[in-house]
């Protein structure tokens, strides 16, 4: 609870004319979870764009109304965001689109460049005018001007691939094509899959194949690009195997849904494996083992299965209170965790809990849901983490741009614990993580420091929105 990732993207070409923008709506539904921000349906209508985007969850930007007015099409983009470059505005909503001289371009992008200041910078000096503060713009950018200049949008796509660093996974559509790419470390998932009448549908993490009823068919391979047009897929690779695969553990961790299979790996069973492995190397005296919902539910049932402690729902979460909903403010008698989460005391009190969660940001959150625990009546809480701590900022698409609020950078264990107030804590240790997934070729950078790219130069998610005051320093 704190962390953020940056967003879903997701896209459909269908055998017929049809009302696309609905199935990305469902695809959509079934990603919110990658981004809470804002949302945006791009529908491509025989060349000609309609898109409605908005600030806030799907569900409150498409009202059926809104759905209607979109055209029918055979292609269609959208995308949820959680923004780790660029402030909460109208402006940042995607997909971006573009018109120029070769067509139109409607761009969704998953992930976070470690040199957009610096391509930026240069598209500045050259001409280039931005009317958005993410980083997705300077992406659409360069793109667009490779266009100009090549025999395909699919050619484009490749020429600035050669110049981005970090992390992208993209979903584009052209007037004719859509397009999929992943960067060639694949820092962030992206798959396609096809329904029974031959339409074909790309998405971040699987579970939202499922959910329009496509089929999955396979993982998109760091560094390839797929090209999708009139109803046949076409692979270009000259990008694949150029750098070993880095993808981000906290997909497995956190990010994604349980439901999800990333590079072939079930998300559920990765969670299960982060909890046996903590039930190993930190075991304690308890009589019930709880999870923090959602993420740490799957671990605590790992945790229980290994320790044969019994697992019980010692929490529930209000599922109607989304991560937008309106927080308390200044109102101290206001605890917006005890508005998300309820202890169910009658498994509680009086008992010696296990409690799993997937991190520690601050420790503010963790503090509250112990407390709430204590006013139930537990008898002792051992708190135990399914990831490292965090130590070190993300350039990749996470919003841990600073070392400044981390706890684990500023306190002990010993230290933590006293300040969430538990009477013990443990965390999965670094070695482990592979274990979660049974191979190496993962980006632990935020838990070790040893980053694939090189590191920016600016940090900060608003680094292209200061002030001029803040700006010489």
């Amino acid at each position: 609870m704190g962390i953020h990732e940056e967003c879903g993207v997701f896209g459909v070409l269908s055998a017929k004319k049809e009302r696309v923008a609905e199935i990305v709506y469902y695809g959509l539904y079934a990603l919110q979870h990658r981004g809470q921000e804002s949302c945006g349906i791009v529908v491509n209508d025989d060349g000609v764009f309609f898109s409605h985007k908005d600030l806030g969850l799907v569900s409150e930007v498409f009202s059926k109304d809104t759905l209607s007015r979109l055209p029918e099409g055979i292609m269609a983009v959208g995308h949820v965001r959680y923004g780790t470059t660029g402030g909460t505005t109208r402006n940042n909503c995607q997909p971006i689109e573009v018109n120029h001289q070769k067509g139109k371009m409607a761009l969704a992008h998953n992930g976070n460049l470690s040199n957009a200041l610096e391509l930026r910078d240069k598209l500045e000096l050259s001409g280039a005018i931005f009317h958005t503060t993410s980083d997705t713009e300077t992406i659409a950018y360069m793109i667009t001007r490779e266009r100009l200049i090549t025999p395909s949008i699919e050619d484009a796509v490749s020429n600035t691939m050669k110049l981005l660093e970090g992390a992208y996974s993209l979903v584009l559509m052209s007037s004719t094509k859509m397009i999929a790419a992943r960067d060639p470390y694949g820092f962030r998932p992206l798959c396609y899959g096809k329904m029974t009448d031959g339409t074909y549908v790309v998405a971040s993490e699987s579970c939202a194949l499922s959910a329009v009823g496509a089929e999955f068919i396979r993982d998109i391979l760091p560094g390839e690009i797929l090209v999708f047009h009139e109803n046949h897929v076409k692979s270009k690779k000259e990008h694949c195997g150029k750098q070993k695969q880095k993808t981000c553990i906290f997909e497995y961790i956190y990010f994604a849904r349980p439901d999800s299979v990333i590079d072939g790996i079930s998300v559920h069973e990765s969670r299960i494996k982060a909890g046996e492995r903590l039930a190993e190397i930190d075991p304690v005296d308890a009589d019930i083992v709880i999870g923090v919902p959602d993420s740490g539910l799957d671990a605590a049932l790992g945790y229980a299965k290994k320790s044969g402690i019994p697992y019980g729902t010692g929490l529930i979460k209000n599922k109607y209170i989304g991560r937008t909903f309106i927080s308390p403010g200044q109102n101290e008698r206001l605890d917006k965790v005890k508005i998300k989460l309820s202890p169910v005391k009658s498994v509680i009190a009086g008992k010696k809990v296990i409690l799993i969660d997937d991190s520690i940001v601050r420790g503010t959150t963790s503090r509250r849901i112990v407390k709430l625990l204590r006013d139930a009546g537990a008898k002792k809480i051992h708190m135990r983490i399914s990831a490292p701590p965090f130590l070190h900022p993300c350039y990749y698409g996470t919003d841990i741009d600073s070392e400044e609020n981390l706890i684990a950078c500023h306190h002990s264990l010993e230290e933590i614990a006293e300040i969430i107030g538990v009477d013990s804590l443990g965390y999965l240790r670094v070695d482990k993580l592979g274990e979660l997934i049974g191979r190496e070729g993962y980006c632990a950078a935020c838990f070790h420091g040893e980053y694939p790219t090189k590191i920016p130069i600016d940090l900060r998610k608003d680094r292209f929105e200061r002030k001029l005051s803040e700006r010489a320093r």
